[in-house]
């Protein structure tokens, strides 16, 4: 009990000197809460030119079966659709930014596992994720599936 007190009178004698420093300050100095809230505003930012990379034609993915674990490469054109396993997989965009740039490889993919009725005959199938994947995230990689991942390796003009 008693070196808990002391640790406190002990953290206030240390902390006094800095809240004296802090009333002495004008509020000229401290930006005030609005201030702080519009330099978050997207809105207030100043206009981005043009972007400095061309969108893509081609997907490259890497596909991985964890029952077999073994992992395939495949491309995409952009507007196509290529089946890896029970998934059929289209690719609706993509973009590699520059060398000079941060590197980075995105694209927005959407994915439907194939069903059939027990016969061999296939039914509409759910779709399993519709979104943007990342090369640079692939741990990130929303598709949650039971046996297939899915992650983007490259976007090619």
């Amino acid at each position: 009990m008693k070196t808990s007190i002391l640790a406190s009178l002990a953290s206030l004698l240390i902390v006094a000197p800095v809240w004296a420093q802090d009333e002495g300050a004008s509020s000229a100095d401290t930006p005030d809460t609005s201030e702080l809230l519009r330099r978050d505003d997207p809105d207030s930012l100043p206009e981005r030119g043009p972007l400095s990379s061309e969108p893509g034609t081609t997907v490259v993915l890497r596909g991985l079966d964890k029952v077999t674990a073994r992992t395939r490469d495949f491309e995409v054109a952009i507007g196509d659709t290529v089946d890896f396993g029970a998934l059929s997989i289209t690719a609706q965009y993509c973009r590699k930014r520059p060398p000079e740039e941060t590197p980075e490889t995105y694209a927005f993919l959407q994915i439907n596992d194939r069903r059939t009725d027990g016969f061999g005959v296939d039914v509409e199938g759910e779709q399993v994720f519709s979104g943007w994947m990342f090369a640079s995230r692939p741990a990130q990689n929303p598709l949650e599936h039971p046996v297939y991942d899915v992650w983007v390796i490259d976007c090619r003009a």
